[in-house]
């Protein structure tokens, strides 16, 4: 017989938010291998597109916690209470959101050196963000057969 877990009432910080902890610490781990890593060579440029690829999965741990999207099977849904200005920019929040520090991360993007250490990588993360957002956009209109998020 399988038993499902009542939700535990008095969860501990590290219960709470073990997974953004966990996915930070190995983003740290990559960030820490690429600072003594050559760019130039396939494990630096590993180190960095791991970079990239761990902060968008933190983004997206982190960003469907706390932003809304009307519409997007992953996002958590809206409150439906508000009014006004108010209530659209809550109901996209997460769009906001992504498009607001994406535009940041392209204006540092743009004024970097785009083949020195940090450009490569914060080029990668110009191209994570893009995608996150573009996965969010989508997901509001279309669905795929068999997907979970989907139905």
């Amino acid at each position: 017989m399988l038993r499902l877990r009542a939700p535990r009432p008095h969860a501990t910080f590290l219960q709470r938010h073990s997974l953004s902890l966990i996915v930070g610490g190995v983003l740290a781990l990559w960030f820490a291998l690429y600072l003594r890593a050559d760019p130039q060579t396939h494990m630096g440029a590993f180190y960095g597109n791991a970079i990239a690829d761990w902060t968008g999965t933190l983004l997206i741990v982190l960003v469907t916690k706390y932003f809304y999207e009307q519409g997007s099977r992953e996002s958590r849904r809206p409150p439906k209470k508000g009014w006004g200005v108010w209530h659209t920019i809550q109901c996209h929040s997460l769009t906001i959101f992504l498009v607001l520090t994406g535009v940041a991360w392209s204006v540092i993007y743009a004024y970097s050196d785009a083949n020195g250490k940090a450009g490569q990588v914060i080029g990668n993360i110009v191209s994570e963000w893009t995608q996150v957002l573009g996965l969010v956009l989508i997901s509001k209109y279309a669905r795929e057969a068999g997907s979970k998020e989907s139905r």
